[in-house]
């Protein structure tokens, strides 16, 4: 690990804590690459019942960072994005994102792979890669899972910033509160039954892949076809 990203451990919490705070928490390649290891090693250990997600600084994340961008070497630098904004789907352990400030672009992806996010008061969201000339290819779809594939695709072609109050009204946003708030919610879900919840996760992952299954093969069946032939007839 490196000293952009702080690790730390109280009881069967796992902390880890963005440590840019001058760089507004980007994420260069080294940070993503911390972050992805402490999460695979949190993941991994049964003495870890949570992973709390937190930052440093006046804003949790301000997406990737762009002074780096131009001189990262893309086939680095997209392998561990796509991992990173996809490690939440993977994790049987609940993780808690803590959000002050900006979460912006990868931020606010980052952020959404937690199962939970609790967001200060102030704090502001946005899908802002279009200003750069980018879509959030890679964070699209955690953002569509929290607020619906329509809202995501207004938020990215807009590049709007919203604040806390309509995060947490269209999706974002799971509890508003302090930092206080997120710890606190992290270390009562540290003492719940492990099992229970590794089961729970599992099981809603499974549930998700299952009904992907079903409606592709509905999707590919006569019945189908023979359906949507008999409603243009009717003329809807």
């Amino acid at each position: 690990m490196n000293e952009s990203l702080l690790i730390s451990s109280e009881g069967r919490l796992r902390r880890l804590t963005l440590n840019r705070p001058d760089q507004r928490n980007a994420l260069n390649v080294a940070l993503c690459r911390s972050l992805i290891e402490a999460v695979r090693e949190a993941a991994s250990d049964p003495a870890i019942g949570v992973i709390l997600l937190d930052a440093n600084g006046k804003d949790f994340c301000s997406g990737m960072d762009l002074t780096e961008a131009l001189e990262a070497d893309p086939d680095e630098m997209l392998p561990l994005h796509q991992e990173l904004f996809s490690i939440g789907a993977g994790l049987r352990k609940p993780m808690v994102s803590a959000v002050q400030g900006a979460a912006l672009a990868g931020g606010l992806g980052l952020a959404l792979n937690a199962h939970l996010v609790v967001a200060s008061a102030g704090a502001r969201f946005g899908l802002t890669e279009v200003r750069v000339g980018l879509w959030p290819y890679m964070i699209f779809p955690v953002v569509a899972a929290a607020v619906g594939s329509r809202k995501a695709t207004e938020l990215a072609l807009t590049a709007r910033i919203v604040d806390v109050e309509e995060a947490y009204r269209i999706g974002i946003v799971d509890f508003v509160a302090e930092r206080e708030g997120a710890e606190k919610l992290a270390l009562e879900l540290a003492e719940r039954s492990a099992a229970a919840i590794e089961q729970g996760l599992t099981f809603v992952q499974q549930v998700l892949e299952l009904a992907a299954k079903f409606r592709r093969e509905a999707h590919n069946s006569a019945e189908f076809r023979e359906g949507v032939l008999a409603f243009r007839r009717r003329g809807g």
